[in-house]
């Protein structure tokens, strides 16, 4: 089935991630998350570089060799903690732009290796978006609503990356949530979130 995912939704997301991130006080960069190998610099830090990917990706521009996931988004390296919160949102209105393209959601692109359905990477990033902003804003104790329609867009994302992710290290176990729960909640479950979770 073709990824229900569109450019709104894209864009939904990381305004949604933006936000959080702008929420997120500098002061609390050290605290944990979630993600338990992940502090909340660490989080922000991914938020950031995941817009610079997501953003190559849309404009069929491939990824420098020096780029690790790892290390510091690039246009954060240099940067104080405290002008984080600018420079992601600056690169995530330019990853929103270059996903409003009705054009770029067609045919292939990449997302660093092999070729991919561009339709699937936006699909992917937009889900990774959402759930990463969760694991922010909770950590950060804001307050985060995702709509009903959006969470479906995570859940379908989460639900096709999970076992790969699984398999690779980098999602853990699945979460036990209940079938009636919300579908972003069932998004963070099949992510290897707890949707209880507090700081």
């Amino acid at each position: 089935m073709a990824p229900m995912t569109d450019a709104d939704d894209l864009t939904a997301a990381v305004d949604l991630a933006v936000g959080v991130i702008r929420g997120a006080d500098p002061a609390r960069y050290g605290d944990p998350t979630p993600c338990s190998d992940y502090t909340v610099a660490d989080v922000v830090n991914h938020l950031a570089f995941g817009f610079l990917l997501a953003h190559h990706s849309a404009i069929r521009e491939p990824w420098s060799p020096e780029w690790s996931a790892a290390d510091r988004a690039p246009f954060l390296r240099d940067l104080p903690e405290p002008g984080w919160a600018e420079a992601a949102a600056k690169e995530g209105a330019a990853t929103a732009g270059a996903w409003a393209d009705p054009a770029v959601w067609e045919g292939d692109s990449h997302m660093g290796g092999a070729p991919m359905p561009a339709a699937a990477i936006g699909a992917l990033m937009t889900g990774e978006f959402l759930v990463h902003a969760w694991d922010l804003a909770v950590a950060t104790g804001q307050t985060y609503t995702v709509p009903a329609e959006l969470g479906e867009v995570a859940l379908e994302a989460m639900s096709g990356m999970a076992s790969m992710g699984r398999d690779a290290g980098w999602i853990g176990p699945e979460v036990p949530v209940p079938a009636a729960a919300p579908a972003f909640d069932r998004a963070l479950g099949v992510s290897g979130r707890d949707p209880r979770w507090t700081a």
